[in-house]
């Protein structure tokens, strides 16, 4: 699964990667953490667009917007099966720009070590996502949510987690947007990301606690030693 995740990013470089206007008052992100509001991109009209979206979907359907904290991430291998996501993949895709993302490894002794998976260039990327609309029907109130798409895990994931996030090129990023993307062709592109562009970091317990969103969530450790011989 994808829990937690970065984007420290400046939004000067965060412009010219994804071609949109710049982002007044942006600040980094140390700490993202699930039913919070993150920063995505989706289609509006044929085009790209800047949104803030509550991270964990509720569906169009739901009669109360909690289910949203158990439905952060969508399984790539299931989404034009589940209810929640079948609409969503077929016409509602977005993409959530991150550097990094967060899991914990168990020890033996049973305790967890955090690390912060990244690519190799420290680069931004986007997860490939899914996005919502709800509407309460008695306030009128709308939630625009999302999900993040998670897949199997490639080589350097897999030893912390058995699911990691589908991390998406520009080129990948672009063809999810597309309006008239059929579903076969997106499928392709949910894979994960190679093992050779990926960095796995231990870190800080500091991060453990989602009120902390500061630097210190992504300082270097020495992990364990039966970590170290896993990378």
């Amino acid at each position: 699964m994808c829990g937690r995740f970065t984007l420290r990013t400046p939004a000067d470089i965060l412009r010219d990667h994804f071609g949109l206007p710049a982002l007044p008052g942006f600040e980094p992100r140390y700490n993202i953490a699930p039913t919070q509001p993150v920063l995505a991109i989706r289609s509006q009209d044929g085009a790209p667009e800047w949104a803030d979206l509550r991270w964990g979907l509720v569906p169009f359907w739901a009669e109360d917007p909690s289910i949203g904290a158990r439905m952060i991430n969508a399984r790539a291998e299931t989404l034009s099966e589940r209810r929640a996501y079948r609409e969503p993949f077929e016409q509602r895709r977005c993409i959530v720009p991150a550097d990094g993302f967060y899991e914990w490894m168990r020890r033996e002794d049973g305790s967890k070590q955090a690390y912060h998976l990244t690519r190799t260039d420290d680069a931004v990327f986007a997860f490939a996502g899914l996005w919502e609309r709800w509407r309460d029907r008695k306030t009128g109130v709308s939630i625009e949510s999302c999900s993040i798409i998670t897949t199997t895990p490639n080589e350097i994931v897999a030893p912390v987690h058995d699911r990691m996030p589908v991390i998406l090129d520009q080129e990948g990023g672009h063809e999810w947007l597309l309006d008239d993307a059929v579903t076969g062709a997106l499928e392709v592109l949910l894979q994960p990301l190679p093992a050779e562009l990926t960095k796995a970091t231990p870190v800080s317990n500091h991060v453990n606690r989602p009120a902390n969103d500061d630097p210190a969530c992504v300082r270097p450790v020495d992990p364990a030693p039966v970590d170290r011989r896993l990378f």
